[in-house]
């Protein structure tokens, strides 16, 4: 062909939205390793290490724990439709876009679903979580939210897990903004079922969802009487992940899993309650710093996450404009309101490699540079 394309050349961007981070060197030099097949033993050795890596990732040592060839909400999906089959009920918290998706996920999976809802920029309360429990005690499922990226709301998680002990429901958690970022303890929790991607706080390129199981979980779909999407049958990938020698399952995305792989092994050095104190430090800066300008955040102080910032948007302000002059004059992505019912916002991440104070002073910076700080006694809206 005479009239080829440019060869590629994208701009460097600071990523500050909700997700993809930016991606640590080290994590790009392994995508540079050889290529190994899926069925080279030596390849299933790092596959072994990988299961290591993500079980201290998210301190669990029993059940199933492994990586999904897909985005966080094909493990969404994996775990709605392999916890409980068509007709039983799963009750679902949801304060934000995400919620709604499982929501919506659980019905196309023909679940008997109890919707549980709070507004925009609050959590649904345990109380409430666990009454719907009692006057449902044929549940299956629980369902929530642990970081709302949508809203930038933390669900109280380990509170739920002791709430439920005991009961027969499983305890389903989207850990897609949590990973990494914030104290995550999987089996001591008593979280059956968690799941999120390898783009956010492990700073890693997207396309991978690591999830992992309790004992109890894969009992369940042991059990089950009605198969599952064949990409989500976590019985066959055990076959493949675990099981010698290998059962072929899928062509896996080799080079996603050393980015992976590398991402959790830098988390790991760093040491988890460190990597979750810079974190939280990184988003408590930017968050002072918001609030010393005069913005004002979605969510509830109470359940306010560190890692992802709703930010409301000044009355008279255009948005988008905002963003769009972000990302020309400063190089710098940040994120919109997410859904068609999603209130006016900018959604900042300080996730992974980014998550430090000088990134968020960065970032305040290019704010004051484009959008004057709303002045005193001018409100800028809580949506």
């Amino acid at each position: 062909m005479s009239d080829l394309p440019a060869p590629l050349n994208p701009p460097e961007r600071l990523l500050c939205g909700p997700g993809p981070s930016n991606i640590d060197p080290r994590v790009l030099e392994a995508m540079r390793l050889p290529m190994l097949g899926h069925l080279d033993p030596d390849f299933h050795k790092i596959l072994e290490d990988l299961i290591e890596l993500l079980k201290a990732a998210y301190r669990r040592s029993d059940g199933f724990t492994i990586a999904l060839s897909a985005s966080g909400t094909s493990g969404m999906e994996a775990g709605l439709a392999s916890l409980a089959e068509p007709g039983e009920t799963a009750i679902v918290a949801s304060c934000g876009f995400f919620g709604n998706r499982m929501i919506d996920i659980a019905r196309r999976h023909r679940l008997n679903v109890i919707e549980l809802r709070a507004p925009f920029g609050q959590a649904v309360p345990n109380d409430q979580i666990v009454e719907a429990l009692a006057d449902h005690p044929e549940a299956r499922l629980v369902a929530v939210v642990h970081a709302e990226t949508s809203t930038g709301v933390a669900h109280p998680l380990e509170q739920l897990g002791e709430a439920m002990r005991g009961s027969d429901a499983l305890l389903l958690a989207d850990c897609v903004t949590s990973l990494g970022g914030m104290p995550l303890e999987a089996e001591g929790w008593g979280v059956d079922y968690c799941y999120s991607c390898s783009q956010k706080c492990l700073g890693a390129p997207p396309g991978i969802s690591p999830v992992s199981l309790s004992e109890r979980a894969m009992e369940r779909i042991r059990a089950r009487t009605q198969p599952v999407p064949f990409s989500f049958d976590f019985e066959q990938l055990a076959r493949y992940w675990v099981g010698r020698p290998a059962v072929y399952h899928h062509t896996t995305p080799n080079t996603q899993y050393y980015a992976l792989y590398e991402g959790l092994r830098l988390a790991l050095e760093e040491g988890l309650e460190a990597r979750w104190a810079r974190h939280a430090e990184a988003g408590a800066h930017l968050q002072a710093g918001l609030a010393d300008r005069g913005y004002r955040l979605l969510a509830d102080p109470e359940v306010q996450l560190a890692q992802l910032s709703a930010v409301c948007v000044p009355e008279g302000v255009d948005g988008k404009d905002v963003q769009m002059r972000l990302l020309r004059e400063h190089s710098i992505e940040v994120g919109g309101g997410l859904g068609p019912d999603a209130p006016d916002i900018w959604r900042i991440g300080m996730m992974g490699t980014n998550a430090h104070t000088e990134t968020a002073d960065r970032l305040l910076e290019a704010f004051d540079a484009v959008l004057e700080s709303p002045r005193e006694g001018v409100s800028a809206g809580r949506a």
